[in-house]
């Protein structure tokens, strides 16, 4: 699924998902491409640039600041000091996907993904959303795992069917789902209630958080409940895909008693 552009000389400008070159990024842009990173040589500078850089801004794009020598290693072509990776996906807006799911008679089920970064457990997750029936997974604008080909390939092809809603604050998301009826149940060890306790019946989002740091103090703040995995073991934790999944399922045995 690559994106070719290409130059007056009918040249190609891009290779597998890449744009490169300052015009070219700026016209990815335009056209509507969703841009998955940005690299930007630094101490970049000149009119061109600054286009771009008014252009980011109007989109709320942000971009790596990296030298030129990782931009030569990344192609060997002409970027101009800029290389942007597309995504394979087309991004939604949870505002736009929540009323449709009302509309048709649905209860919401939705995922939270609160600062996951690994691409492989970003397309596991997926996977296991996609066969549990969840409408949507949310994410992060910034400090979450790229949708690139390896959580494509985790995922079983599973990114390409579930929405993926990319925003800018996990925060403003809960308070507007919580304006809409959908209970933010957050899984931490910060508490003593297991996910066996919760009711996933109504309108829900669930919201997994990194395995280092959990979810963030501001969406505890605001959640509705708190559950955690019972553990029996010695080894206190689970990796994030599969804990994702654990709470998943008990929400559809739930659901479909």
């Amino acid at each position: 699924m690559a994106f070719h552009i290409r130059d007056n000389r009918g040249e190609k400008r891009e290779t597998n998902q890449m744009v490169f070159g300052i015009r070219a990024v700026i016209e990815a842009i335009d056209s509507g491409k969703e841009i998955e990173s940005l690299f930007v040589q630094r101490g970049l500078s000149g009119s061109l640039f600054l286009e771009l850089k008014s252009l980011l801004k109007e989109h709320n794009l942000g971009y790596q600041q990296v030298p030129i020598e990782k931009l030569n290693r990344i192609t060997g072509k002409n970027h101009q000091g800029v290389i942007a990776v597309i995504s394979p996906i087309v991004y939604h807006q949870i505002e736009d996907l929540l009323p449709t799911i009302y509309e048709k008679g649905e209860t919401p089920f939705l995922l939270m993904l609160d600062g996951v970064t690994d691409v492989r457990n970003m397309g596991a997750i997926a996977r296991t959303a996609e066969c549990a029936g969840v409408h949507a997974i949310i994410v992060p604008r910034k400090g979450s795992a790229e949708i690139n080909p390896d959580a494509i390939k985790t995922s079983a092809g599973a990114l390409y069917k579930i929405p993926v809603c990319r925003q800018d604050s996990l925060g403003k998301v809960g308070r507007y789902l919580i304006e809409s009826g959908v209970q933010l149940v957050v899984s931490t060890e910060k508490t003593q209630d297991s996910i066996y306790g919760i009711d996933y019946t109504g309108p829900t989002c669930i919201i997994m958080g990194a395995e280092d740091v959990g979810v963030s103090d501001d969406l505890i703040r605001i959640s509705d409940k708190l559950a955690k995995i019972p553990m029996f073991g010695e080894i206190a934790s689970l990796n994030v895909s599969v804990s994702a999944a654990v709470v998943m399922y008990e929400a559809i045995r739930q659901r479909t008693k």
